[in-house]
């Protein structure tokens, strides 16, 4: 009995020690593992590391009890993140994991991980262990990549929030009227309609526009008139009395008010219309005579005026009140004067924005936002004209277009609700969109993007963000269009148009370190020294942080090296 025990412990000691001879031998040997990655350097896509591992095992390698657990770790300063690992067996193992044949053999694992600042500069390496029995070894790690290019998180995602305009007009126009009632086929003017209201209200506006510091006379029209009735010929002369007659009372008025604009060639203008049909349609749909539809039907039907006159005529019932009610109002002169209203100077806007801002209309107010680049005095202007009218669309989303340029996220999405509260419109979906985005909320900002009854230009570029950060470039381009913008350069290198992403942004009017970096980006794959450098020396004058960007990017590792990039990032 005892020497049967012994003859066990040895056995097994022989038996652990061709376990430890056989994963040693397999460590040893581990150089004759051939390892490829794809791609060989690592990128981010849709915001995640994609890799593609295959190793090929050489003959009498890979023993038969063995097993081999394979980790691909992404390595960088400050962490490291493992992808899945993948499980080998020797072909004697009866355990569900992919079989290496004692005569060779290969395998394939594709696994992915979240990408993470500090990557951007990082190694890929396998860590390799294998086990027999209750016998384990570790290799040592194999490098197998650098990671990882971080050129499709280069995106601004801030994208194009819309304002509303605001409907402020310096110079408004305003008018009074005056009418000058004729009796039939008379053009004297009668004693009554001198001392009529109208007139006399005509010339009370004439003395307050002169005595305004704010309004000029900016001309005065008469247009005299002649129903429609009786001989073309006699109402062509008719009408132009009492257009003579009219005139002489309008400039006697603008004379007695001291009109100095008057004596101007032109200021006063005259016309004259024989027949007022038009006149005369306009007082037949507003009435309720009989047959009133049959008299406009008549009217539709024939331009002669002298068939119309007699179809209408036939009509003798209506032709009656005809007569009587709108015939008489045609038999007129118009006097008007027209005023312009000029409103305050953009200094004096700006003053009174901070002295008196009660002295501001609500256009003003938001026009007074338009005069400055100062975030804080665009607020101002903008809550000023939310304060005057809080159902004001246009100032509330003008409210939350500013925060989103102070990059407050929170404070715009709260005024962009408030704004879609108010009316639910392309505009505030649009910005609610970019909001979205911002908060790195990426299926919201899809949702208020598709929602866009009618897609512009800033709505499909929020459409074109989206799909860089989802890895469909070519639908990115398409978004993007032709129009330059940093964006759209950017999907155009991401979908293998490097040539076209250098047309485009050469053609972007944008003073912007990043934009300068994206070119020299660019250029490193047009593999155009000259601009590279060039672009690159200028993002990094512009923004020192750029130096140290540019010393990690893999875009520019076949320039590491050089002592021009050298001087550029030191």
């Amino acid at each position: 009995m005892k020497r049967i025990k012994i003859l066990l412990s040895f056995i097994f000691a022989v038996l652990i020690m061709t376990s430890c001879n056989s994963i040693n031998k397999m460590s040893k040997d581990a150089e004759t593992v051939g390892y490829k990655i794809v791609p060989e350097v690592l990128e981010t896509h849709a915001g995640e590391v994609e890799m593609t591992l295959t190793g090929t095992y050489p003959e009498k390698y890979f023993y038969k009890k063995a097993i081999v657990t394979i980790t691909p770790v992404l390595v960088y300063e400050g962490g490291e993140t493992s992808f899945e690992p993948v499980v080998l067996q020797g072909e004697d193992v009866t355990e569900n994991n992919k079989t290496i044949s004692a005569a060779g053999g290969t395998f394939t694992h594709s696994a992915k991980i979240d990408f993470a600042e500090g990557m951007n500069k990082s190694e890929l390496v396998l860590r390799i262990s294998s086990s027999m029995k209750d016998k384990s070894l570790d290799f040592p790690d194999v490098k197998v990549a650098d990671g990882v290019l971080a050129t499709s998180t280069y995106y601004w995602a801030k994208g194009d929030a819309i304002l509303m305009k605001d409907k402020f007009q310096r110079v408004i126009g305003e008018s009074k009227m005056a009418d000058i009632m004729f009796q039939i086929n008379r053009s004297n003017i009668r004693s009554s309609e001198l001392k009529g209201e109208d007139l006399a209200v005509l010339k009370d506006y004439l003395k307050e526009v002169k005595a305004a510091a704010n309004m000029e006379f900016a001309g005065t029209e008469v247009s005299s008139y002649a129903s429609p009735d009786g001989p073309l010929d006699f109402n062509e002369e008719l009408s132009g009395k009492r257009g003579t007659g009219a005139e002489k009372l309008a400039m006697r008025e603008l004379k007695r008010a001291k009109v100095e604009e008057a004596q101007n060639e032109g200021f006063v203008t005259t016309k004259t219309t024989a027949e007022d049909w038009e006149g005369f349609q306009a007082l037949m749909e507003s009435s309720n005579i009989q047959d009133k539809e049959l008299i406009l039907r008549v009217l539709s039907m024939y331009q002669d005026p002298v068939v119309r006159e007699n179809e209408i005529k036939n009509i003798s019932a209506a032709y009656e009140v005809i007569a009587d009610d709108i015939l008489p109002q045609l038999r007129r002169s118009k006097i008007i004067v027209n005023v312009n209203k000029i409103g305050f100077s953009d200094e004096e806007i700006m003053e009174y924005l901070d002295s008196n801002p009660d002295t501001l209309g609500i256009e003003e107010a938001l026009y007074a936002a338009t005069l400055t680049e100062d975030l804080d005095k665009q607020m101002q202007a903008y809550k000023l004209a939310e304060q005057k009218n809080p159902n004001c669309i246009r100032a509330v989303n003008n409210v939350g277009y500013v925060y989103m340029q102070k990059m407050e996220i929170e404070e715009a999405k709260a005024a962009f609700t408030k704004a879609q509260a108010l009316n639910d419109n392309d505009v505030v979906k649009n910005n609610l969109g970019f909001a979205a985005l911002l908060s790195d909320d990426v299926a919201a900002a899809k949702e208020y993007f598709t929602s866009v009854e009618n897609p512009g230009k800033e709505t499909n570029a929020g459409l074109g963000i989206i799909s860089i950060m989802e890895a469909n470039y070519a639908d990115a381009v398409n978004y993007f269009g032709t129009d330059p913008s940093y964006n759209g350069g950017l999907a155009k290198l991401l979908n293998g148009d490097a040539e076209g992403a250098k047309t485009m942004l050469d053609n972007l009017d944008i003073d912007s370190a990043w934009l300068f970096y994206l070119k020299a980006v660019v250029g490193a794959n047009l593999q155009n020294e000259d601009y590279t450098f060039n672009n690159l020396r200028s993002a990094c004058e512009k923004d020192a942080e750029m130096k140290a960007k540019a010393k990690n990017d893999l875009e520019f590792a076949a320039y590491f090296e050089n002592d021009d990039f050298k001087a550029i990032v030191e």
